[in-house]
C-alpha cells in the first residue's frame, strides 16, 4: 500500500489490505430517532425519550443509544463489504462505547483494515460525533469480498 492513504468512495473501491482505509459513514440522526429507536429496543429509559429529564440529570439533552450508535459502526463494516449484497459478512463486532452522542448532529464512523487472513479482514472503527469520540476501540471481523 502506498504512504497516501484515500477514503474510497463504495466498497466497490476499497482495498482489503493491511492499513486500507475503508469507506467514511455519515450519519445524521433526526430529532426523533431516539424515539423510535425506543420502541423498537423496548428501551424507554427517560434520558433517551424525555429532553426535561435528560437535562435534569445533568446530560445536554436527549441522549442517542449506545446500542444505536454501535448499530452504525457494524453497518460501516457491512457496508464497506457489500452491505445487502454480502450477507453474514459480519462475523464479530467489539466496541467501547467512549462518550454521548445527541439527536441533529451528524456521527461519522471511520475504519481502516488492521489484517487480511484467509478470507477475514479484521477491521479498526471509531464512532465520532464533532470532536468527541462516541465509540472507540472498534473492532470487527467481517469476510472479504471475492472479487475474482
Amino acid at each position: 500500500m502506498s504512504d497516501e492513504t484515500t477514503t474510497p468512495e463504495s466498497a466497490a473501491d476499497v482495498v482489503w489490505e493491511d492499513g486500507a482505509a475503508l469507506p467514511t459513514l455519515t450519519v445524521l440522526p433526526d430529532k426523533y430517532l431516539t424515539v423510535r429507536y425506543a420502541g423498537a429496543s423496548g428501551d424507554f429509559n427517560p434520558i433517551h425519550v424525555d429532553e426535561e429529564f435528560a437535562q435534569q440529570v445533568g446530560l445536554p439533552g436527549r441522549i442517542l443509544h449506545g446500542l444505536w450508535t454501535m448499530a452504525q459502526v457494524a453497518r460501516a463494516a457491512t457496508e464497506a463489504v457489500g452491505g445487502d449484497e454480502a450477507p453474514g459478512s459480519l462475523r464479530r463486532l467489539e466496541v467501547a462505547f467512549r462518550g454521548m452522542a445527541v439527536p441533529e448532529e451528524e456521527v461519522v464512523v471511520t475504519a481502516d483494515v488492521k489484517a487480511v487472513e484467509d478470507g477475514l479482514a479484521t477491521v479498526s472503527l471509531t464512532a465520532r460525533q464533532g470532536r468527541a469520540r462516541v465509540v472507540r476501540n472498534g473492532r470487527a471481523v467481517v469476510r472479504v469480498p471475492d472479487r475474482g
